[in-house]
């Protein structure tokens, strides 16, 4: 362990790091861009993306999320606020992409869930939810489109708990909603926020009171919805959870906020809120034990690869998370997994598609890695003794499709082009034996289209899909000889390893009982690839 200087420790407390994750049409596009616009990352307010809207978020680049208005791939974005340094991983809006998600939630070090006052939390979006759930970190919820009708408040957090199992404490409280919709009540700070609806509430607009039953809230709302706050307020006090900073560090009590996005509502008092409560960059696992990002020279991981973020230069980027120390262009790293040394010349920051060099980052923050073909998801770089952090987990795909080019002369672009987009991490290749026949399996269906359109815009390569009736798919384990008896059963992964696929938990439960010498495993975490 070294002891650090301390404007690096400095730098390192400022560094808040967190994901956004919710299902489409939340407004999670409008939060992340009214977020960017509260800290000055951007000049204009409400350039929000839409089916029907020609402009598109700052945090959408993809050609095919313009035209769809959905989020498909994960965006990474940086800025500065009130002595703080924020980094935002925004996150794929389609339950689909739930395995992209749960990779980028492994570089945040807090979670913001937005969801749709009117929809709740919906049954596409448990899968997403959950991902969130299973990284054990701090969530904190933003119910967005106050200005809307919606459920009732007391409903929304009881699906939170009933869907997520965690529990939830409003940390404001809404004065009534759509057309009366009239402000929040601060519980902590006990005022009212103001809602105006010819407003762009750029600036908070709010009045102390001396609780929930001060009758100045009447004069200002009305006498009904102050009744109906008081009573609100009342049966919370009562059966609601009791703040809990302990459990919100454990991701098991989520600070619950309301507001309207769109109208810049809630936004400044949310961001206020988080970064008192959000976490600084905290120890990792790894190999070598838990590594402090204040106390240990730098080190990161590769989070997420993407392929032609730039069509004109074709170039990839490797996204990493510093996990600790300082990072300055053009330092020689150690790439643990090739067992050799690197220098990254040329390390970028993002909003969204564009980028700019940067020469100094901390712990916390997240860079861009040229990447010439070297890095794979996962990868640990790191100065001084090697180590690596935790494996990166792959989720078992549920949808499988055989894929074959339709112009044999365009086959060695097929080949690259599907090399790098599944090296991205949200497609799996395999290999049937012996024909080296080639089968892609996801997560969810939008990924194949998804894959093909970027085959054809990117490589400009056209292909066929084949939809095969697979479910489920598990990595064998065992002796040499027990793989080889049933090698014409099985497929092999991008690393050479035995995987069988299966069509019925039935299939799956016949062949565990009929070769009991083999192990059959959920996902390749922690297997040895067949090159090591």
């Amino acid at each position: 362990m070294n002891q650090m200087n301390p404007q690096w420790q400095q730098e390192i407390a400022k560094r808040r790091t967190f994901a956004i994750i919710s299902h489409p049409d939340a407004g999670k596009t409008t939060m992340t861009e009214k977020l960017l616009y509260f800290g000055g990352a951007i000049r204009e307010a409400g350039v929000v993306k839409g089916r029907k809207n020609s402009k598109h978020a700052t945090s959408d680049w993809m050609e095919i999320e313009k035209k769809r208005g959905i989020s498909v791939t994960s965006s990474a974005m940086d800025f500065e606020y009130k002595g703080h340094h924020i980094n935002i991983l925004d996150t794929p809006g389609h339950q689909d992409f739930s395995e992209d998600t749960y990779r980028t939630l492994t570089a945040a070090d807090a979670a913001v869930m937005i969801i749709d006052v009117a929809k709740g939390v919906e049954a596409q979006t448990i899968k997403l939810f959950k991902v969130c759930r299973m990284r054990g970190i701090p969530i904190f919820t933003f119910i967005n489109k106050l200005d809307r009708h919606g459920k009732d408040p007391f409903e929304l957090l009881e699906e939170i708990e009933r869907v997520l199992g965690i529990r939830s404490y409003p940390m404001n409280w809404p004065i009534g909603m759509g057309s009366s919709f009239s402000g929040v009540f601060d519980r902590v700070k006990s005022r009212v926020e103001l809602y105006q609806n010819d407003s762009d509430h750029e600036d908070i607009r709010f009045f102390e009171v001396q609780g929930a039953d001060d009758p100045i809230i009447g004069e200002r709302v009305g006498q009904d919805l102050w009744q109906q706050l008081q009573d609100e307020i009342s049966l919370l006090d009562v059966a609601g959870d009791p703040f809990d900073m302990d459990l919100i560090n454990r991701g098991e009590l989520s600070p619950v906020f309301f507001g309207s996005a769109i109208n810049n509502f809630g936004v400044q008092t949310f961001l206020d809120n988080f970064l008192q409560m959000a976490p600084p960059p905290s120890a990792k696992k790894s190999t070598a034990g838990l590594i402090e990002p204040s106390e240990h020279p730098f080190s990161g991981f590769i989070f997420k690869i993407q392929a032609n973020m730039n069509p004109a230069h074709r170039d990839r980027i490797a996204f990493l998370r510093i996990c600790s120390g300082r990072f300055e262009r053009g330092m020689t790293v150690k790439h643990v997994r090739l067992g050799k040394e690197i220098k990254l010349a040329q390390p970028v920051q993002f909003m969204a598609q564009d980028r700019e060099i940067v020469e100094e980052s901390y712990a916390g923050d997240v860079i861009g890695l040229f990447d010439p073909g070297i890095f794979q998801i996962g990868d640990t770089l790191c100065v001084g003794q090697p180590f690596e952090y935790e494996e990166m987990p792959h989720f078992s795909p549920e949808f499988f499709s055989k894929v074959t080019v339709k112009d044999a002369m365009k086959h060695k672009q097929f080949q690259k082009g599907i090399l790098q987009l599944t090296e991205e991490g949200t497609v799996q290749l395999f290999r049937t034996y012996p024909m080296e026949e080639l089968i892609l399996g996801v997560v969810g269906v939008l990924q194949f289209e998804v894959l093909e359109y970027r085959l054809k815009a990117e490589y400009g390569v056209d292909i066929t899909l084949t939809r095969m009736p697979f479910q489920i798919a598990r990595w064998l384990e065992g002796e040499k000889a027990a793989l080889d008896a049933i090698k014409s059963k099985t497929v092999t992964d991008r690393y050479g390893r035995p995987v069988m696929l299966f069509e019925s938990e039935y299939q799956l439960r016949v062949a565990t009982e009929k070769y009991a010498n083999i192990k059959f495993h959920e996902s390749s975490l922690g297997l040895k690839k067949a090159q090591d």
